[in-house]
């Protein structure tokens, strides 16, 4: 399999995908409160879930048959001057959140068998349609940074991946590590079922071929 040609397609289907959400924040990056339409803001969170999804998959695509060592740690040099929090691209996260399957307090709280019903005026009055939520402008300014990091990653594949062969590694050393893997069981973060936009499809696309270069990367 030509795996260049693989990540360069998908790459350039992502950066459009990236360019249509950037155009929704705009209208965040012209305001002072970086804030969104909460129904711009929602858009911008469907697009940027899966996108995340498909740009950690181009990593591990790009990874394959890396080899690295892990940094050695070394104390940091006098005079050396870390640049601010907000002056830096934000770290893109190598790996999938993982599922949580634990149940709430508010769940495991709950009653079983049902609800019990004191009275039918408070039933109803519980079970009441509720109205709209207004309209609000969210704060933008999370949703602003998770677009610079994976922006970035985007830019420079080659470092990400080099950072993630580091990473396994490191997993690898580990005594008891949670998990080893970069990519989660089952479908990826921001997958549906019934794909609606081209970032779910490419999505789709780089989750197969990822599985495939972790395989060939482990035989």
């Amino acid at each position: 399999m030509d795996w260049n040609r693989v990540i360069e397609t998908n790459r350039q289907a992502v950066i459009q995908v990236l360019d249509e959400i950037f155009a929704l924040l705009e209208l965040a990056l012209a305001g002072t409160m970086r804030c969104l339409p909460r129904e711009a803001y929602l858009a911008v969170e469907t697009l940027l879930r899966p996108t995340e999804a498909a740009v950690r998959r181009l990593i591990v695509i790009a990874a394959r048959e890396m080899a690295a060592k892990p940094f050695a740690r070394r104390p940091m040099p006098e005079g050396l001057v870390i640049v601010s929090k907000g002056q830096r691209n934000p770290a893109f996260a190598l790996f999938d959140p993982r599922k949580r399957f634990a149940k709430s307090e508010a769940q495991s709280a709950a009653p079983e068998g049902g609800p019990r019903i004191h009275s039918f005026e408070s039933f109803f009055q519980a079970h009441a349609p509720q109205a709209a939520a207004p309209d609000t402008s969210l704060d933008a300014t999370q949703l602003l940074r998770r677009f610079q990091s994976v922006k970035h990653a985007l830019e420079t594949l080659p470092r990400q991946a080099l950072r993630l062969v580091r990473w396994k590694a490191r997993r690898k050393a580990a005594e008891n590590p949670k998990f080893r893997s970069p990519l989660r069981p089952g479908k990826p973060p921001g997958h549906r079922d019934k794909p609606k936009h081209k970032i779910d499809f490419v999505l789709m696309d780089c989750h197969g071929l990822a599985f495939d270069a972790l395989r060939e990367d482990s035989s």
